[in-house]
């Protein structure tokens, strides 16, 4: 069955994607606030959108809270990173990115609304660049001291720009980190690269990888668990 787009009255454009390796019916209201949900393969889509419709009150809330994470854009409020700080200036030309030394500039067209969806992209797109910098520079030295300090082992790092999770570890123990992290405060950073480096042992969620993860982290696992549901991947 393929990915299957069915409108909900009141909730709008839903994506519906089977899945082998489910074993639930899970939604998902991601950060631009569209809704996805994934299902076993035994699962009709008529059970699947039924569940989609038995949570349109938790889905509009969900919505909710995602349109109040996004941030009002303007030039009296620079975006400040780790290493960057990131203004924004109007001009008669088009868009245009100057850096110099650790600040970014980013012009924009006389006329135009910083927070219009071409603006937000513009913003993201040099929001990602930014963070891929910072993301080299930081996390390879950082995973490989807490794996030295916990004595764990990896087969290599990759970063990438992903939407949807944090990093993740591969079956031969290839680590791959979001450029995103670096939107965290640092104690989460190491949370999250702590939590790939147990999966370097501990290849799923079950009791004995919380446990682990548990003793690596000074007994924060769940409390830290719930700073990061804080943050999200996105814009």
């Amino acid at each position: 069955m393929p990915v299957k787009i069915i409108h909900i009255p009141e909730i709008g454009d839903v994506t519906f994607t089977p899945n082998t390796r489910s074993r639930s019916i899970r939604l998902r209201v991601k950060p631009d606030q569209t809704v996805h949900v994934t299902f076993p393969r035994y699962v009709s889509l008529q059970e699947a959108n039924r569940f989609a419709e038995d949570h349109k009150d938790w889905i509009s809330r969900q919505k909710l809270r995602m349109k109040s994470r996004v941030s009002s854009l303007s030039e009296d409020n620079p975006i400040k990173t780790r290493s960057f700080t990131i203004q924004f200036q109007q001009h008669s030309g088009k868009f245009m990115v100057r850096q110099a030394k650790n600040l970014v500039t980013l012009f924009y067209p006389e006329g135009h609304d910083l927070n219009d969806p071409e603006s937000r992209e513009k913003v993201r797109r040099v929001i990602d660049t930014v963070y891929r910098i910072e993301a080299r520079e930081y996390l390879p030295g950082r995973l490989a001291k807490l794996a030295e300090q916990c004595g764990f082992r990896y087969n290599g790092l990759t970063i990438r720009n992903n939407k949807s999770n944090w990093g993740s570890c591969s079956s031969r123990n290839t680590i791959s980190l979001n450029l995103q992290l670096m939107k965290l405060p640092d104690h989460l950073i190491d949370f999250i690269l702590l939590h790939e480096l147990v999966h370097t042992r501990v290849k799923n969620h079950g009791p004995g990888f919380w446990k682990m993860l548990d003793t690596v982290t000074g007994g924060q696992a769940k409390q830290l668990t719930k700073e990061v549901k804080k943050y999200s991947p996105g814009l």
